[in-house]
Order: structure tokens, then C-alpha cells, then sequence
């Protein structure tokens, strides 16, 4: 059930190690970088908890609840990867980013929604994590592909190079296949007969997923609002990593700060990818050691232990002059990744009622993207008038703040989530 999730990732993965070096050749400055950001965090915001209460409240015999969603999404984010290495001019590139984003939303925030309908409550843990391990896999992917082509696809069509076009296609394919798989080998649960009637005496209407989005806010488990103070300063770390790895390796390993026309950014935009990769390689690997960890000791404490890996790695990360050395701190960030990826939906999963599992899940992913659109309005000016510009200060103050999202996560009343030693056995299908 979760091998679409590895095709979505695929696609995240290009955004984060290729989309901010294309802006930087087709021309934008490092303080235009956040702003030209905003269609992941706008259209999250929009796109997630529509979807979510709208996949609630559906039900078709033939495509099921939250499939015809993920499917829909991901034929658009298909089309939108092939077209994008085609961007002339820095607008095109940031429009077609927007359609790629709702896309990636429309078919991502059903599938949080999915594994929770599919497993029970003592499964979450290996649905989730499981999540966690195709997220590692398709992100590294992605970084893979970035390298590998970038040192075997020399040349340039347009403004872009050609390893950008090879990653792209090659992320299109993944996107619409591993979807695919996933809609046609995994069943829906049906509802029962009485929630049945309930969603047939509920007629969806234009204002009926913004009433029950803001209906379940008003309802929200005490656990969530602390979840969200954490997720603030997490997610707007994350955004400045992604924003300025490149440019941050660039400056400490190849001693450049020139982006256009340059080999040797490009081949630290190469580097870059292969580090991102190795941290999601250690994700993947790392995935069923936490669910292994989170039967022994709190989710909580382990999440507490990871922000704090990352944020002394990425206080070190700028420092870093051989190429070599930068896969140490990140092996910290992918083991908190993997954690990122999984963990907090086990200190929240169980407090949400089951029914409205699709907008609450939406609404964690608010959490997730108003940090990202409040880095992105603010950022830049930080980065232009505080830090100088300076790709390097921009990954230290991330590291600054993944240490206080640790410190936040201390106050997270949360119970033990169940977890069984069975809780891996998959179930039959019709069941």
C-alpha cells in the first residue's frame, strides 16, 4: 500500500536538491530564493485539508475514498515533471513549480489518511514508519539520479543542463507508476452499512470541506497544538537547509559563489545530491529501527534525540571543506528524518477520531506548511540583512532552530502509542 508514497517522494526529492539550482541558472538572486518558494507551503495550506475533509466524506464502489485523490494527483504531477526541465525563464519555472506542488499535495495528503483506515490502531506504528523507509527510498532516489546524470549527461539544451532533464523524466515515470501500483494491488476498506447512510445523508457542498476544517480545529486534541509549536521551528529549519545546501557546499568545498554557467557549482549541486541521497538512505534504513526503538522507549524522548542529531549536524554542516566529511552530520539528519517522516503521527494518530482521519490529517499538514510560508515571507530578508547572504549562516541558524523544536517537544503531553510485536503481520486483503 505504500509503494506510491516512493513516487510522490521522488517527486519531493527534485524539489529539494534541483528545483532552487535551477532558479540560481535561470538568474534569481539568494535572497529571492524563499519568496520563489511559496507555492509549496500556499498550495499545502490550500490543497491538503480540502482534500482531506473532502476524502472523508467519499465513497465510490469502483475507485473507493482516498484513491480517486492520490490517483488524480499524480498524473498531474507526471505531466507537470516532464514539462518543467523545458522552463526558458525563471516565472515559467515558478508557475509550473505551483501546479507540480498542488499536485503533489492532492496525492499525498489522502495516503496519511489511507494507512490509518487500512491498519489497526497497534499497526499505526509500522504503517507510518513504512511511510517513513519509501519516503527515504524515493528522496534518495531523486539525489541519485541528480548525481549520477549530472557527471554522465554533460551539455545544455536551453538555460538548462541536460542531467535536469534526464531527473525530471525519469521522476515523471515514477510518479504515475508507483501510484498506479498502488491503487490497483490495495482494496479500500468499505464502510459499514450505518456510515454508509451517514456519508449519503451528507451532501458535499462548496463550503462543506472549509465548515468541517474548521469545525475539526475547533475540536483539536490539546496534543496537536503542541505538536504544531514544535513543527514551527522544524519545518522552517528544513526549508532553510533545503533552500541552501547547495550553495552552502559550494562555498565551503569548491570556494564559489557564482551559480550561472559555472562547472564547478555544478558539480557541487551534483554533490549536494548525493549527500541528500545518503540522508535518505540512512531514512530507509533507519525506519523500522525507530518502530523497533518506539517499543521500548517513548516516541516522544526518541523524537527529542533526533532534532537534536540534526541540529548539531547542521551546526557543523558549513564547516565542512572536504566533500568527503559532509555525509557524517547528515547521517544524524537521516536518522532524524526518518523520525520526522513517522513518529510525530504516532504521538497524535490515537486521539483523532477515525471518521475525520482524512481533515485531520490535513490539518497536521497545515502545521507542516505555515512554518514553510512564514520562512519563505521571512527569510529572505533575514538571509539579505542579518546573514549576510551567506548560504553557510543560513544552515547554522536551521541547526539553531531544530534544537529548539527539541526543546519544544518536551512539553507534548502525549500517551504511549500502542504498539504489539506483532503489530508488523499484514493483514489480509477483505479485511
Amino acid at each position: 500500500m505504500n509503494v506510491g508514497f516512493l513516487g510522490i517522494q521522488y517527486s519531493f526529492g527534485l524539489q529539494q536538491s534541483a528545483v532552487n539550482p535551477i532558479y540560481d541558472m535561470l538568474g534569481a538572486s539568494p535572497d529571492q530564493i524563499p519568496l520563489l518558494n511559496l507555492a509549496g507551503p500556499m498550495t499545502g495550506l490550500l490543497i491538503q485539508p480540502i482534500i482531506g475533509a473532502m476524502s472523508d466524506k467519499t465513497w465510490s464502489p469502483q475507485f473507493g475514498r482516498r484513491k480517486p485523490y492520490f490517483m488524480i494527483g499524480a498524473i498531474l504531477c507526471s505531466i507537470c515533471l516532464f514539462l518543467y526541465p523545458f522552463s526558458s525563464a525563471l516565472w515559467m519555472a515558478v508557475g509550473l513549480l505551483w501546479i507540480l506542488d498542488a499536485a503533489n499535495n492532492t496525492a499525498m495528503e489522502p495516503y496519511r489518511a489511507f494507512i490509518a483506515d487500512k491498519l489497526p490502531t497497534k499497526q499505526h506504528a509500522a504503517g507510518f514508519l513504512t511511510q517513513s523507509f519509501f519516503t527515504g527510498l524515493g528522496i534518495t532516489l531523486a539525489n541519485i539520479s541528480l548525481f549520477v546524470f549530472q557527471k554522465k549527461i554533460p551539455g545544455h539544451y536551453g538555460s538548462l543542463p541536460y542531467w535536469v532533464y534526464a531527473s525530471f523524466f525519469l521522476g515523471s515515470i515514477c510518479s504515475i507508476a508507483t501510484v498506479s501500483w498502488s491503487v490497483f494491488k490495495t482494496p479500500e476498506i468499505p464502510p459499514t452499512t450505518e456510515e454508509l447512510a451517514k456519508l449519503k445523508g451528507e451532501k458535499i457542498k462548496l463550503f462543506t470541506p472549509f465548515v468541517e476544517i474548521g469545525s475539526a480545529i475547533k475540536t483539536m486534541p490539546k496534543v496537536m497544538w503542541q505538536l504544531g509549536l514544535v513543527y514551527l521551528f522544524q519545518w522552517y529549519a528544513l526549508f532553510c537547509y533545503w533552500q541552501n545546501a547547495s550553495k552552502s557546499i559550494a562555498q565551503s568545498v569548491w570556494h564559489t559563489t557564482v551559480y550561472q554557467n559555472n562547472p564547478a557549482y555544478d558539480e557541487a549541486v551534483g554533490w549536494s545530491g548525493l549527500v541528500n541521497g545518503w540522508y535518505n538512505v540512512v531514512t530507509f534504513l533507519s525506519a523500522f529501527g525507530l518502530l523497533w526503538l518506539a517499543r521500548k522507549m517513548s516516541p516522544k524522548l526518541i523524537h527529542i534525540i533526533c532534532l537534536i542529531m540534526a541540529g548539531i549536524g547542521l551546526l557543523i554542516f558549513p564547516h565542512i571543506t572536504d566533500k568527503n566529511l559532509l555525509f557524517v552530520p547528515m547521517t544524524g539528519f537521516g536518522i532524524a528524518w526518518a523520525s520526522m517522516m513517522g513518529i510525530p503521527y504516532l504521538l497524535v494518530v490515537h486521539k483523532i477520531p477515525k471518521e475525520r482521519y482524512g481533515v485531520y490529517m490535513g490539518i497536521i499538514n497545515m502545521m507542516i506548511v505555515i512554518p514553510m510560508l512564514i520562512q519563505n515571507l521571512s527569510f529572505g530578508f533575514i538571509l539579505k540583512h542579518f546573514l549576510n547572504n551567506d548560504p553557510g549562516k543560513a544552515i547554522s541558524f536551521a541547526g539553531i532552530f531544530l534544537l529548539i523544536a527539541s526543546v519544544f517537544t518536551l512539553f507534548i503531553q502525549a500517551d504511549k502509542a500502542p504498539i504489539e510485536e506483532d503489530e508488523i503481520t499484514p493483514i489480509p486483503m477483505g479485511h
